[in-house]
């Protein structure tokens, strides 16, 4: 198995990616809008995959936040909130914000595998702060931490009981980054002290079963690389401050915030210490690349990878996916 989750061109698989995906075994596969037209075409697609790997477990990843992140759109699909709406009941009855939220996210999750998706790169655990660029924006789910890590802990525990694996990000955060990580390279210059907020919820959430790195460089830990290049801040502050001991993927390697070519992109975030390299985009000649650059992955990598897949072997029993669409929306009601 080859640590990277890689993308695809279309809406059905190609004799080239059947081919390609056949010899290199990535460890899972991601789907944007380009991949999606309707349910049975994305349950044929993600049943392909399922087979060309040979495994009913393989991870099989989508953005689907609600708001201005959704792969899955209507009219084909119901639009969800963003995170933003559960931040603004929280102002006005916290336990009803959780209870939405574990609604909305367990109707999340019953959507996805309905098509046979079965990882969810939600939740945001980015503390908004003043002046960071609007690329987190109304996707984050507050300002201060304890809110964010409760509302966080409400979607994961709504996914799995919908039967998908939610991914947190961008770890060790991205809520004070003044650069949008798509087009350029966020420079942090906060201290280590402040800093302690924005990982406080993935210190709450530390046994979250994936999480995903962010191409910010936090200059307090480490001024020269970004997280997902850094085996300082993997090493010292994800795996070690923050205690996380799940499936750590890097952000996409498409992203203008890395510097090299492709082969060198995957091959610094896997000796940087992520378990799995992201690449989205699809493109042929870049995901050979990224193959071509990366060792086989490692025996840990495979049993955390293994682990977080196994915690949706058996999805609880939940309520049908309109009564869930319709808690939630009386609870939003409230604001």
């Amino acid at each position: 198995m080859t640590p990277l989750i890689l993308g695809l061109s279309g809406p059905i698989l190609t004799d080239e990616e059947r081919a390609f995906f056949a010899d290199v075994a990535p460890a899972g596969y991601i789907l944007f809008r380009r991949n999606v037209t309707d349910r049975a075409q994305l349950r044929a697609l993600t049943d392909s995959l399922r087979t060309l790997s040979g495994r009913d477990d393989v991870p099989i990843l989508i953005d689907q936040e609600g708001g201005r992140v959704a792969r899955m759109q209507p009219p084909e699909w119901p639009a969800f909130p963003p995170g933003a709406r559960f931040d603004a009941l929280y102002d006005v009855a916290p336990m009803s914000a959780i209870e939405a939220m574990r609604a909305n996210a367990t109707a999340l999750g019953l959507m996805l595998r309905e098509v046979g998706v079965n990882v969810d790169c939600l939740p945001l655990l980015d503390v908004r702060q003043p002046g960071a660029h609007d690329i987190i924006g109304d996707r984050a789910l507050g300002t201060e931490p304890l809110r964010v890590a409760a509302l966080g802990r409400a979607t994961i525990e709504g996914l799995r009981a919908g039967g998908v694996v939610g991914v947190v990000k961008h770890v060790p955060g991205h809520g004070r980054a003044t650069a949008d990580s798509h087009l350029e390279l966020p420079v942090v210059d906060a201290p280590a002290e402040e800093l302690e907020t924005d990982l406080a919820p993935f210190v709450r959430l530390k046994g979250a079963p994936m999480a995903m790195t962010a191409h910010v460089v936090y200059t307090a830990w480490d001024a020269d690389d970004c997280a997902s290049l850094s085996a300082k801040v993997i090493g010292d502050i994800i795996r070690g401050r923050i205690g996380f001991d799940g499936l750590l993927m890097s952000d996409d390697l498409g992203m203008k915030a890395l510097k090299g070519d492709f082969g060198e992109r995957a091959a610094g975030v896997i000796a940087a210490g992520c378990d799995v390299a992201l690449h989205c985009s699809g493109d042929m000649a870049e995901m050979i690349a990224c193959a071509d650059a990366v060792p086989g992955i490692t025996a840990e990598a495979r049993i955390r990878l293994d682990r977080a897949m196994a915690t949706i072997a058996e999805a609880a029993t939940v309520e049908p996916f309109e009564a869930l669409i319709a808690k939630r929306d009386a609870f939003l009601a409230l604001i």
